[in-house]
């Protein structure tokens, strides 16, 4: 589901000076370190780098902290379905199971790392 604007808010205190956030979306991991583990995440992606917060195991939508900065040319997708679980992406040494509402800014992102001219975040406002 797309992140409000409160929780954005939220993320800027863990980002570089300058930087502008361009998508945001939350994700709980499956995996950590090669053993399961449910823990919150936020993807930060800004118009310089990929951001990954950690929001810890029960709150979803509140970071604690960085546990990643990767370079803007980072993949997120593809995307991947999975009967059970829902939708997943796998970066950073991480897997995340996402909102199927996600899967668009996901996209998208990808398609501006890829040069590719894509709008702003598609639910800047809910």
């Amino acid at each position: 589901m797309p992140v409000p604007p409160k929780v954005r808010d939220r993320c800027l205190p863990f980002l570089p000076d300058g930087d502008r956030i361009q998508y945001v979306f939350a994700g709980n991991s499956l995996y950590l370190n090669g053993m399961a583990a449910l823990y919150g995440f936020l993807v930060v992606v800004t118009d310089r780098r990929v951001v990954v917060l950690n929001c810890g195991r029960f709150r979803r939508l509140r970071p604690k902290s960085v546990w990643e900065v990767l370079p803007r040319s980072t993949e997120l997708g593809p995307v991947e379905e999975h009967p059970s679980l829902g939708p997943t992406v796998s970066f950073a040494d991480l897997v995340l199971e996402i909102d199927e509402a996600d899967i668009v800014a996901i996209r998208a992102a990808d398609l501006e790392r890829d040069g590719v001219w894509a709008p702003q975040d598609p639910l800047p406002d809910l």
